[in-house]
Parts: structure tokens; C-alpha cells; sequence
């Protein structure tokens, strides 16, 4: 069957979007404090915990707090553009039904296919991580995982053109292991999960606080020195390196995401959604910055190429059990993330199942606990065995991708949906105003927004494009194989069986 040219383009109306909203059979019980933990509980994981230490070792050393910085920024502009939205449209599924909404159905596909890369893949990530700080708490008390068991099977090596990567004969089982637990807890519901969330957060708060309070005591100015190392060619140092490793960090941020995902399960969406974006991105904001200070202050920033790099950090003050402290604030820290992150997945397939764009047992809830069980099982699983064969160095900077592009349409969306409907009531408006030029509403939060989540995936694209170049071809190929199956997929089933179209006929 041949496809309309002029559906692709077809948009959900802003009624329809609502009534989707009513009938998803999810309970609203989450006021604005659960939107905000749950909203820190997703942002502070991998960042702070791994990553940290891979983006300073690799591209930025101590000015690693400046790409917090700049990501941070990034993702506040975007964090107005979803506050908006969600007052619009306080429904599930966030930037996907908002880009169906605003800009049409073929869009709408390929951001929903991207956050499911952003999310999976981030989940992975976490996973990863989370298996790190496992095996160094466990090496502690003198149980060690045999190494075919506890890393993936392609890991990463800096040599002179960059990260390049080699296949191992080993598997990262603890990764995927804890992500079968985190679909397993969420199978169960959100309230269960928001209460074991809450109290995750508050425990790896409280670590990470008394990580900077202690560890500020311990800090070698010479580590710090020079705060912005010499470029020594390509990303790697200096300037170029800061915003390389700020596209590293990136992905970290996607947390407030989450909290737009769950609009349709807050009891007053329009007040509550964007006191839980903002408010986590910037408590976040400060703990990410404190922490990566003090870290890179503790030790030289080239020994934090690493899984655990708090954990290095923390051993250098000659505190044992402070350190076997901090690894347990980690391993909570992480499950809490990965629990939010797999719950914000299962929720962007449920979106995209009920718009029958994917199947439509990924919509089906379970007759006990009213949850999408099937898709949460399925996608954990695929993350799974992302995370038990791909580095977190390389699931980082995909995610990065997919979360910038993302983030552009999301902005894109907002600009859209002021042009299109300028009068429709908006609880919360993005700040600073716009211009109109041609009927087209120019924003200037959208527009920063847009032009610094190019900025973070400029570096990584064009690092990926590097590598290809001198004959490293992995990263390349498992994204142009991720964008040709989407296409296949939307091609072959989502263009066919479109609930919009059928309801357009």
C-alpha cells in the first residue's frame, strides 16, 4: 500500500491529545515533591557517578565542572520547553505526543524511535555502571567476579585517533541482571516505585553531600592545576575537550524528561510537571558541580578513566570505611536512576502503542497492577543486552545523540504550537519573550535552546564520523543500523496501522 505523502505530516489534534489523556487507564496520585525526586532520582546516576570520571580522564580534566556547566545550560533552556508543554499537554508519553501534536506523525516517529534510544541505552548505561561500583564494593570484603562475568564484550581503549574499541570473550552479567530487577519492581506500579525512588534519593543525596563536605577538606590544588589542560590534538583537552566532554554529560540530564512523561499520573499537571523540571535540573545542577570539584581536587584527573571514579577519589583521603560508604550512596544513586529511567521507557513505547505506531501489546496493562508489563519486560531486556555487550563510553555518546535531537524537536514543537494556537491557555510560558516574523512565532528560549543542543551533539558526531574515518566503524554502523530499522519498522507497520489515519479517513 502506497503511503500519502501528505499523512506522513498528520497531526493529532490538541482534543484528541487530551481524551488520550483520560483513557490511559493510569492513576493521577504524584504531587509536585514525588515530580521533583523522581526527577533527581532519573538526572543524578551515571553523570556523577561514572562518567565523571571517563569525560575528565579523557577530554576536559578539572574543567569538567565547566561542561556540567554548559550542559546544564543546554538542558534548562529545553527544560522551559518542556514545562510549557506539559502545561499544554499533561499527557503520557511528553515530547513524543507533543511533536505529534505540534509538528505531525512522521515526526512524531522519528523522536519517539530516538527516545527509545535515548532511553535504552541510557538504562544500559546505567547498568553499566551500577555493575562497577558492585564489583569494587565487592572486592572489599574479597569476592571477585571473574572477569569473563564483569565486563562487556566490545570495551574501549584511548590510542592516538581517539577511543577505539576491541571485541573480548566476555559479558557484563550484573548489568544485566539489575535491569531485570528494575523491570520487575516496576511491573509492580508507580506508587510502589515512587516510594522506593524517594527514599533512594534522599540516601544518595545525603552521600554525595557528605562526599563534598568530607572530601573539600582533602583537596590537592595541584590536581586542579591546570584547571583547563593543554590540547593535545583533536577533543582531547583544552576548550575543544570541555565541550566534548559536556556532549559526554549530556545524557545525564535526561531526568526531568522522565517527570514530563509522567504528566498524565500528576494530580495537577499544569502547576505540578514544571515545578518538578526545574526544580530538579537545578538541585542537580549544583550536586553534579560540587561533587565533580571536588573529585578531580582529590586525585589527578588521569587516573578517573574508570567505572567507579568516586570511589578512587574517596580512597585517596585514607578513609576505608568512608569509601565502602560512598560505593553503597553510589549503588543507590544508580538503582534509583535506572528505576526512573526504565519507568520513563515503558511509558514513551505505551504512548507510541496506543497511537498504533508499534504494536499494540506494548499498550496492554496488567490486570493486577494496571502497568504496561509486557513492553516494560521487552525494553528492559533489549537494554539489557546492550548493557552486558557495549562499553559505557560508547552508550554514552550514543544516548548524547539521541537526547540532543530530541530536545531540538521538542523546542521546535513549542515555537509550532505558539504559532499554530497563540491563544490557547498556557499555565507556564517559556521566559524572555519572542518575535514574530512571518506568522511564524520565533522564541527566544526555544531558539538558545536549539542552537546549544546542536553545540553537545556537534562534538560527538563529528568524534563518531573520526573514527569511521580511520577504519573504526562500530559506533557508526550501530547507529545507521538503529536509524534504518526505525524506518523499517515505521514503513512497514506504524504507516499502516496509524490510529490518526484511520480516525482521518
Amino acid at each position: 500500500m502506497a503511503t500519502d505523502p501528505n499523512r506522513l505530516f498528520l497531526r493529532k489534534s490538541l482534543d484528541s491529545v487530551r481524551r488520550d489523556s483520560s483513557e490511559t487507564g493510569l492513576r493521577r496520585h504524584l504531587g509536585p515533591i514525588q515530580l521533583v525526586l523522581l526527577g533527581i532520582g532519573c538526572i543524578i546516576g551515571a553523570g556523577v557517578y561514572v562518567m565523571t570520571g571517563t569525560a575528565a580522564a579523557n577530554y576536559a580534566g578539572p574543567a569538567v565542572v565547566l561542561s556540567f556547566g554548559i550542559a546544564g545550560l543546554a538542558c534548562a533552556f529545553t527544560g522551559l520547553c518542556y514545562a510549557e508543554l506539559s502545561s499544554v499537554l499533561p499527557v503520557s508519553g511528553a515530547s513524543y505526543t507533543y511533536a505529534y501534536a505540534a509538528l505531525g506523525e512522521v515526526f512524531a516517529w522519528a523522536l519517539g524511535w530516538m527516545l527509545m534510544l535515548e532511553f535504552g541505552l541510557a538504562g544500559a548505561a546505567l547498568a553499566v555502571g551500577f555493575s562497577g561500583y558492585l564489583q569494587s564494593l565487592l572486592a572489599d570484603f574479597g569476592i571477585t567476579i571473574p572477569a569473563m562475568l564483569a565486563a562487556p564484550t566490545l570495551q574501549s581503549e584511548m590510542g592516538p585517533d581517539g577511543l577505539m574499541f576491541e571485541a573480548g570473550a566476555s559479558i557484563n552479567l550484573l548489568a544485566l541482571i539489575s535491569l531485570g530487577v528494575a523491570s520487575l519492581i516496576l511491573v509492580r506500579g508507580i506508587a510502589h516505585s515512587a516510594a522506593v525512588n524517594t527514599l533512594l534519593v534522599v540516601i544518595k543525596l545525603g552521600v554525595l553531600l557528605g562526599f563534598v563536605a568530607v572530601g573539600s577538606r582533602h583537596i590537592d590544588t595541584a590536581n586542579l592545576t591546570p584547571f583547563i589542560p593543554a590540547n593535545e590534538g583533536g577533543f582531547r583537552y583544552g576548550v575543544p575537550g570541555i565541550f566534548r566532554a559536556a556532549s559526554v554529560l549530556f545524557f545525564a540530564y535526561l531526568g526531568f524528561e522522565a517527570v514530563a512523561t509522567a504528566a498524565s499520573e500528576a494530580r495537577k499537571p499544569q502547576r505540578d510537571v514544571p515545578i518538578g523540571i526545574l526544580g530538579a535540573l537545578f538541585v542537580s545542577t549544583l550536586v553534579y558541580a560540587a561533587v565533580a570539584f571536588v573529585m578531580t581536587g582529590l586525585v589527578s584527573y588521569r587516573t578517573l578513566n574508570v567505572a567507579d571514579p568516586i570511589a578512587i577519589a574517596v580512597e585517596a583521603i585514607g578513609m576505608p570505611v568512608f569509601a565502602m560508604a560512598i560505593k553503597i550512596g553510589a549503588l543507590t544513586g544508580l538503582g534509583s536512576v535506572l528505576l526512573v529511567n526504565t519507568y520513563g521507557q515503558s511509558r514513551i513505547c505505551l504512548a507510541m502503542a496506543s497511537d498504533r505506531l508499534i504494536p499494540g501489546r506494548f499498550a496492554a496493562l496488567h490486570a493486577r497492577f494496571a502497568t504496561p508489563a509486557f513492553g516494560t519486560f521487552v525494553l528492559a531486556g533489549i537494554s539489557g543486552l546492550a548493557a552486558a555487550l557495549l562499553p559505557i563510553t560508547l552508550l554514552a555518546d550514543l544516548v548524547s545523540i539521541g537526547t540532543a535531537f530530541v530536545f531540538v524537536v521538542v523546542a521546535i514543537s513549542v515555537m509550532w504550537l505558539r504559532t499554530r494556537h497563540p491563544d490557547l491557555p498556557r499555565p507556564f510560558r517559556v521566559p524572555l519573550g519572542g518575535i514574530w516574523v512571518r506568522g511564524i512565532w520565533i522564541g527566544t528560549v526555544p531558539v538558545l535552546a536549539i542552537l546549544l543542543c546542536l553545540t553537545m551533539m556537534g562534538p560527538v558526531l563529528a568524534d563518531i564520523f573520526s573514527k569511521a574515518i580511520h577504519g573504526e566503524w562500530i559506533p557508526m554502523a550501530i547507529l545507521l543500523i538503529y536509524i534504518v530499522i526505525g524506518i523499517l519498522i515505521y514503513a512497514l507497520y506504524g504507516s499502516r496501522h496509524s490510529r490518526a489515519r484511520a480516525e482521518a479517513l
